[in-house]
């Protein structure tokens, strides 16, 4: 089987000698450069163009997001992992728009690492359990805080449609033929019901929703 050749880059030696000796360990596997920062690795990369590139975020002059994009311009049949400590999504969504194809913590196991390669290496993304569990987590505090539209009734939607028109409580009384009251009741009803403090909230709200 064909191993798959790996370049790592970090600028702290022995993270690339620990990273070398545990990957070159496994038969799957043959790290053939090394680097300690981003314009080094990307003029390696050209070089000697490895299969997987795993790319530290955390470098000077030039950071991990950087290197990536150059590499991927220059050496566009290399795959690049991000590996960093940090564990905030916002990190693995950048570092995926600047063309990396997975990113893992340094917190993730050696198992995890070498799981990563594979998938990547055969064309798949892969974002690590670490950062999934919290992406899970925020996305299951944001349904509890903020419920979707499905809560208001017909009415509601139609006065929400009118409110985000820019019109008052009064046009949208005569519009809708009720009285100036009952309007009034909706709005408090329905910014009630999003758990939502204004009108301005309402409108950011309903934008975010595609109303």
């Amino acid at each position: 089987m064909e191993k798959i050749t790996i370049l790592l880059v970090d600028d702290h030696k022995l993270i690339r000698e620990s990273w070398s000796f545990i990957l070159n360990s496994d038969a799957r596997f043959n790290v053939v450069g090394e680097s300690s920062n981003g314009n080094d690795a990307v003029e390696l990369a050209k070089e000697i163009r490895p299969q997987i590139v795993l790319m530290d975020i955390n470098m000077t002059p030039v950071n991990g997001f950087e290197a990536t994009k150059l590499l991927r311009k220059h050496s566009p049949s290399s795959k690049v992992i991000g590996i960093s400590m940090h564990s905030m999504p916002a990190y693995a969504r950048k570092m995926l728009q600047m063309g990396a194809m997975g990113y893992v913590t340094k917190n993730s196991s050696k198992n995890e690492l070498m799981t990563a390669i594979v998938e990547v290496n055969d064309g798949k993304k892969y974002v690590c359990d670490e950062v999934k569990n919290i992406l899970a987590q925020q996305e299951l505090e944001h349904d509890i805080v903020r419920p979707d539209m499905n809560s208001l009734s017909r009415r509601e939607i139609d006065i929400v449609k009118l409110i985000k028109e820019g019109l008052s409580s009064k046009e949208i009384a005569v519009n809708l033929d009720i009285s100036i009251k009952t309007v009034e009741v909706h709005r408090y009803n329905i910014l009630k019901k999003l758990n939502l403090k204004n009108t301005a909230a309402l409108v950011n709200f309903t934008n975010e929703q595609g109303l």
